[in-house]
């Protein structure tokens, strides 16, 4: 019986979402010990967030490209931009969760009614975004590296595609308000 990754994009979209939660909720929590990732000098861990911020605002411009070459039935160059988003993105988790492993999460500078009112709802936003993208973003992803293009069309590619792409730039979007707020503003 031969296994076919496109008969099973459900399941794949499942094991995937769970181990990527896995990984970034075990940063998080602190259960990935600094001992296991190589160190890095301090200025890279310092230029982290702005690098991040930087990939952000990337993945911002080529998820509109990508929505308006699809708009323009250019697939090609959806599928490019898509892809590139991809990569700003996994760029960026794994430089998110590097520096948070070794250094943990960054304290809010500004004032305490700033922090409770305005960080801490954009904060909680974004990451409920994020999370909430990472299993659309599997399935959307699994859809078209397993089919023809015209079988894309016939799947919920677009329509779960949609979702994810609007969730997608809101969070990166607010990842962006709360740099600002971490390292510019305050």
């Amino acid at each position: 019986m031969e296994l076919r990754a496109r008969d099973h994009v459900l399941e794949l979209t499942t094991a995937l979402t769970v181990v990527s939660l896995a990984a970034v909720f075990g940063a998080v929590l602190g259960a990935i010990p600094p001992s296991v990732v190589p160190e890095a000098p301090a200025t890279l861990l310092e230029a982290i967030p702005h690098i991040n911020a930087a990939l952000s605002t990337a993945a911002i411009v080529t998820i509109l490209l990508g929505v308006r070459f699809i708009r323009q039935g250019d697939v090609g160059r959806h599928r490019a931009m898509m892809l590139t988003t991809l990569g700003f993105f996994v760029a960026f988790l794994v430089l998110y969760l590097y520096r948070l492993i070794l250094v943990g999460t960054a304290d809010f500078p500004g004032p305490e009614i700033v922090y409770q009112f305005v960080y801490l709802p954009i904060l909680a936003i974004h990451i409920l975004l994020a999370i909430v993208c990472i299993p659309l973003l599997y399935y959307v992803l699994l859809l078209a590296v397993t089919r023809s293009i015209p079988e894309i069309y016939d799947s919920a590619h677009k329509r779960i595609g949609r979702i994810a792409a609007s969730l997608w730039l809101i969070s990166f979007f607010l990842g962006n308000v709360v740099y600002v707020m971490l390292y510019v503003v305050y």
